[in-house]
């Protein structure tokens, strides 16, 4: 992102909302999720459609999947609920029950609280034998302070364990460095006033950080300085040196220490085409990945899914609902496409 003029270049999604006349006007936009909050929704209603679905000869999913899918994470927590009071039963073991696959994944996805859905995420990514830098990073570098204060919290409750004494314990080196710092969420805060002498600062001591013995200078600066900071830090770093900072990342670092950095550059530079790269990956291989489609449709379909598509068609000339369509099979496609929500012309 340019900052020649003192002003940075606006955004894919600023230039979208610009041609719509509501750059300017967040409260008429209101959100870039796909999923609004239902105006026309029943508690009651939503309850017995539910019943309906699982109590017949056969499952109807359709039906369950069109209730959770257009409703509101909060909407959804209300619906749960009312369900026990209603029938003294919890209605994600009752789905549980009636479903299985990738659907029964997708609808404990849906009924978990935002924290319950990462804090699970999280301790998966850090237990299993693959590498854990992916999904870690990914949910602790995109979350909000207080969701990921959140989150730790239910990590403790749910595995009595900080998530903290996990990471030491399956990670290491500047891999290990990184999670734990981004995991302690001081991050600064964008006063809205850019700081251009600590601009020029960190150029300099990321340019004299390329020796050895350096790694925590990257540390520090990757996750204690805020996203519009770290932004034109690139910027300036590329105008000093003639290459972008993740050459340099390329050249200094190396296996998952490489891999996690710039991960996380990708992350400071552009959020919403961050999760596109990772959506676009996760549909090339023969059987897609549906782990990785069900996180990032979820979580994100509350906040800047719209973005997401944006950048996923403005890269790869197609759409993300229209790979949804060519690669996803079974039960699960309509869901995630749901979730995805439309095509991008």
């Amino acid at each position: 992102m340019s900052v020649t003029s003192g002003k940075t270049r606006p955004s894919l999604t600023q230039e979208i909302l610009s041609h719509l006349g509501l750059a300017n006007k967040t409260a008429a936009w209101g959100t870039l999720g796909t999923l609004r909050t239902f105006l026309s929704f029943s508690v009651d209603k939503d309850v017995q459609r539910l019943l309906r679905a699982i109590a017949g000869q056969g499952v109807d999913c359709s039906a369950i999947m069109g209730v959770l899918t257009n409703r509101t994470r909060e909407q959804r927590q209300l619906i749960c609920r009312a369900f026990q009071e209603r029938t003294q039963q919890d209605l994600l073991k009752s789905l549980q029950a009636a479903l299985s696959g990738n659907l029964e994944r997708i609808v404990i996805a849906l009924l978990q609280s935002a924290a319950q859905f990462d804090a699970q995420e999280l301790r998966t990514a850090l237990k299993n034998s693959g590498p854990a830098e992916d999904v870690a990073l990914e949910i602790l570098a995109t979350r909000s302070a207080s969701h990921l204060q959140e989150c730790l919290m239910v990590y403790k409750q749910n595995f009595q364990v900080e998530a903290e004494e996990d990471i030491k314990s399956e990670t290491s080196d500047i891999l290990q460095e990184l999670l734990l710092a981004l995991a302690k969420g001081v991050r600064d805060r964008y006063s809205g006033i850019i700081d251009y002498n600590l601009v020029e600062q960190d150029v300099q001591a990321l340019k004299q950080a390329e020796a050895p013995s350096t790694e925590g200078t990257w540390v520090l600066i990757f996750t204690q300085r805020n996203l519009e900071h770290l932004i034109r830090v690139f910027d300036q770093y590329q105008r000093c040196t003639g290459h972008e900072l993740e050459k340099t990342v390329q050249n200094r670092f190396h296996g998952d220490a490489q891999a996690a950095l710039l991960s996380l550059a990708s992350v400071i530079k552009n959020t919403p085409l961050y999760f596109a790269d990772k959506l676009h990956q996760a549909l090339q291989d023969i059987k897609p990945n549906y782990q990785v489609l069900m996180r990032i449709l979820i979580s994100r379909s509350e906040t800047d899914l719209l973005s997401i598509r944006a950048e996923f068609k403005k890269k790869f000339g197609k759409s993300l609902y229209s790979s949804l369509q060519d690669a996803v099979k079974g039960d699960c496609r309509s869901a995630l496409l749901a979730l995805c929500r439309g095509e991008d012309i």
